[in-house]
């Protein structure tokens, strides 16, 4: 009996020792930087971890949403990455600033230039989209990271309804509400023409001639007290040494 339950012991033991020893299981995550808001642009992170001890991560695929497809993809320059964009033809043309675009980028592709994403680090790869849909709460993104040792993990299962999350899952981006007056409120909005640049840089310009003329006028009031108090101060003494004189 005693044989028995130090046995039952020792296995249970075992299997803890497994489990704490075990890495922490991460997945390829997309997150915006800031909000991504629903009709509005943003600039968004694909999070890319190293799971293999051995092996050196090389390279990243990711397609965009061709249910949701988006009219504006650049992805940012990553050192040590080369990058290639795959535009695709659109079963249905989508609507974007007054024109009907027929065509958008399905997939980024990032590979690596020199040893890749090393084990025990991670990697973000920064893509501006838009505009973000207005039908929709999240867009899905399906990737596959491959490995220096040739492994290719598949993060492209869907998440459903009342289920456990699954083993390799596809990165999700949750889209927040519209906000009303502008296109939503993430880290990047679209481009404003050169009219309404040039705009901006004269009003700020007037703005800064304006307070530079309002210091002016104030320092040159606070001298024509000082000196004034200068001279009456200069009158009195002379008036003392008068008198005692």
């Amino acid at each position: 009996m005693k044989a028995s339950r130090l046995a039952a012991a020792g296995a249970i033991a075992a299997s803890a020792v497994v489990v704490l020893s075990s890495p922490a299981f991460a997945h390829v995550t997309v997150q915006p930087e800031g909000t991504a808001a629903k009709g509005g642009y943003a600039v968004v992170d694909f999070k890319v971890p190293n799971e293999q001890d051995d092996a050196s991560t090389t390279k990243l695929e990711v397609s965009f949403p061709i249910d949701h497809p988006l009219a504006s993809v650049m992805p940012e320059p990553v050192e040590g990455w080369s990058i290639k964009t795959t535009k695709s033809t659109l079963d249905k043309p989508v609507e974007s600033h007054g024109e009907k675009l027929t065509q958008a980028i399905t997939k980024v592709t990032w590979t690596a230039t020199g040893d890749g994403i090393k084990p025990g680090f991670f990697q973000k790869f920064p893509v501006s989209i838009g505009a973000l849909p207005e039908d929709t709460d999240d867009l899905t993104f399906k990737a596959l990271q491959t490995y220096s040792n040739g492994d290719v993990v598949r993060w492209i299962e869907e998440q459903q309804e009342g289920q456990e999350e699954p083993e390799n899952p596809a990165p999700v981006l949750t889209l927040s509400a519209a906000e009303e007056g502008h296109h939503g409120s993430g880290a990047s909005e679209e481009p404003a023409d050169d009219a309404s640049a040039a705009a901006a840089t004269t009003t700020a310009d007037a703005e800064s001639a304006d307070s530079s003329d309002t210091t002016a006028r104030v320092l040159g009031i606070v001298g024509i007290v000082i000196g004034a108090v200068g001279v009456a101060y200069g009158v009195l003494a002379g008036r003392r040494r008068t008198d005692n004189a």
